[in-house]
């Protein structure tokens, strides 16, 4: 008997979309999953720009899980419009979708969104994340009667993303609903992006966390060279800003606030692939990358 027709018969194997507003915790509920950081997270919206794909294995079951940008009401540029699509092509091959909220919000401010879910005939999951932050058990109900009085989705979960409270029992269900499907990836792959994208992403990840206001949404990382060396890689990556004066701000006074971004991005390129890495970052400037297919 072939290992493929071992696979046919006893193997689980689906698409799980996750999508939801922005900085609600898709990111971080991936990567709890993969027990790998494989998304970017940081305090601020508007995180994730691309459908980041993370793959689940064990002996029985693969999921392919979707990590998808938030999602945006009024989009304002074609940036917000390239994200809204990557959501709605996760939709297209999703064998079950995960809708992620916060306990707080309030069910009818979504109701745009959900409008549209009810027409999608696939498996539907709501999970309401943070729920480490409800003061009591009580409100808690409430609010699970406030989310299953919409009779949208088959099951509803409480879960604490960032503490991994109860997204084991969200990745059983998974499990037990994923149709009867031989793997679609090779069991040790974790995901379908290169180690340009994450390398760019983890840059971008420290613009997003040391700088504020406009800047982390207004510029763009771009891997320009990347040496795979014996003892280390280099790399150089170049950070495109949308206006001249930004160019000042990311580098600060004598140099510091972009070497803060230097240091911290190198100490995870390393940690993630296991080696020195000499990191060179250059900033250029390019007039109105969010409205620039390229960027």
């Amino acid at each position: 008997m072939s290992l493929f027709y071992f696979y046919k018969m006893n193997h689980k194997a689906g698409f799980v979309s996750i999508i939801g507003r922005p900085n609600v915790g898709k990111s971080t509920l991936m990567n709890q999953w993969l027990g790998e950081k494989l998304s970017i997270v940081s305090p601020k919206a508007q995180t994730t720009r691309h459908r980041v794909l993370g793959i689940f294995n064990d002996d029985a079951h693969q999921i392919v899980f979707s990590d998808t940008p938030g999602i945006i009401f009024d989009p304002a540029n074609e940036l917000h419009i390239s994200m809204n699509k990557a959501v709605e092509d996760s939709l297209e091959d999703a064998d079950v979708l995960i809708y992620l909220a916060e306990f707080g919000e309030k069910p009818e401010n979504l109701l745009p969104i959900f409008e549209k879910l009810k027409n999608i005939n696939t498996h539907k999951v709501l999970i309401l994340n943070k729920s480490d932050l409800l003061k009591n058990s009580e409100e808690a109900m409430q609010k699970l009667r406030d989310w299953e009085s919409l009779k949208i989705f088959d099951r509803i979960f409480p879960v604490s993303a960032l503490y991994g409270a109860n997204t084991n029992d969200v990745l059983l269900y998974l499990c037990s609903v994923l149709p009867e499907n031989p793997p679609y990836y090779p069991k040790d792959q974790l995901t379908d992006r290169n180690l340009r994208f994450f390398v760019a992403e983890i840059i971008r990840e420290k613009i997003l966390l040391f700088y504020h206001k406009e800047i982390p949404y207004s510029v763009q990382v771009e891997i320009d060279e990347y040496k795979e060396q014996k003892d280390i890689d280099r790399i150089r990556a170049i950070i495109y800003t949308e206006r001249e004066s930004q160019k000042n701000i990311l580098i600060g006074k004598g140099g510091e606030a972009l070497k803060k971004v230097w240091v911290e991005a190198r100490k995870d390129i390393e940690r993630l692939i296991d080696k020195h890495v000499y990191l060179e970052l250059d900033i250029k400037n390019k007039d109105n990358t969010r409205n620039d297919p390229k960027y």
